[in-house]
Order: structure tokens, then sequence, then C-alpha cells
């Protein structure tokens, strides 16, 4: 039977996601505290930045299970245990067998640098595998390019866009790209995220890190 997530941490090779907690707004904020973060729409978009994580803490529950995403050991990253980044697996609907993982966002330092593969991998193997979901949406701005090519290297499928779909910080509409993976199509998909998280360690071995 379908159900919602476990409020217990997903582990990794190079990140943990633990259930995020009130303690953890301070770190989220020093992780986050960039204007390149909210530049695109997270969380609200531009504005009051410790705000808008305070939000988006207050705000999660029985609807969006919130992740702190860790770093698990030392390394060129970080030190074990650093904060840097936040993830979720919202619009929870266990009876109609569909969630919405998104919310995600990271210090501007590490992006592009292999994490954002394991931490979907964990992500949507805790979704599809232990909480049973037929289907898992990821969507984003249309001018947020970064975002929608991490979400298509996944190998999600665009479905189309939500026009006009909300308003922007700045009071510009919306258009929402919207993707998904199916339970059919998690074997291929997870498959291209191990690839590329063993990638990452075979990287962060040669380098001695």
């Amino acid at each position: 039977m379908t159900h919602n997530p476990d409020n217990r941490p997903l582990i990794g090779r190079l990140v943990r996601l633990d259930p995020t907690r009130p303690a953890d707004e301070a770190e989220l904020v020093e992780a986050l505290d960039d204007p390149r973060v909210f530049a695109l729409g997270f969380a609200g978009g531009a504005g009051d930045r410790a705000a808008a994580i305070a939000r988006l803490i207050a705000t999660a529950g029985e609807d969006r299970a919130m992740y702190t995403i860790r770093l698990t050991g030392d390394t060129r990253f970080g030190p074990a245990g650093e904060v840097v980044g936040t993830t979720s697996l919202g619009d929870l609907e266990p009876r109609a067998q569909r969630a919405h993982a998104g919310w995600t966002a990271y210090r501007p330092a590490l992006w592009g640098k292999g994490l954002n593969a394991e931490v979907k991998l964990l992500l949507l193997g805790h979704a599809f595998e232990d909480c049973g979901f037929e289907r898992v949406k990821l969507q984003t701005d249309s001018i947020n390019q970064r975002s929608r090519d991490a979400i298509a290297r996944l190998g999600a499928v665009q479905e189309g866009v939500l026009r006009h779909h909300q308003p922007r910080a700045d009071g510009s509409w919306r258009d929402t790209v919207v993707f998904s993976i199916l339970s059919a199509e998690w074997p291929t998909v997870q498959a291209g995220l191990e690839s590329r998280v063993r990638a990452t360690l075979a990287s962060l071995t040669a380098q001695g890190s």
C-alpha cells in the first residue's frame, strides 16, 4: 500500500537526507543565504531569504516531507555533517499514488559537483521503492534553464508547460515546465543516477579527497 515518506534519514555515500527539524534553520540559512539560490524562484524568489527558509520549514508536514542535505563524510566538498542544501517530497497523495519531488536548493559552491544525482537517487528511491508511489512529478520555472537541464538529465519525461501558473516574487507570471517519472521508468533512471554517483566517487578517490 502506498504511504507517505517515513520519518527517517536516507543515507548515501556522498550525502544524507535528514528529516528537517526546526533546529536546522540556522544551518540552512547559512548554506542558502545567497541571492543566486533565490533568483529563479526557490522558496518564492527574491526577498527576505532567511524568512523564506523559515516559512519553508514551518510549512513542512503531512503534505510535504522536507529534508536537510548533509555531507556524509569529509571530502573536498566540506566536512562530514555540514549542511549543503534542502529537498522535499511533497504534494503527497497516497490514494492516487503520486508525489512531487522538489523544493530543492544547494549551496552555490556545490552546483554542478555531482551531489544532486545522489540526492535524487535517495529521494526517488524512497518514493518508488519504500513508499510505493506510481508517479513522481518534477517541475521548474521555464526561465530556469539550469534546473530544466538537471531534471532532463535524470531521465524524466517533459509533459508540458503550465502557462501563467503562478506569480513570481516580482509580480511577473511564471510558466511552469512539468516533468514526471513513472514507477516503470524508475529502474532506468536509477541506473543512470547510480552511474553518475560512481563517477563522482571515483573523481574524489583520484583526487585524494
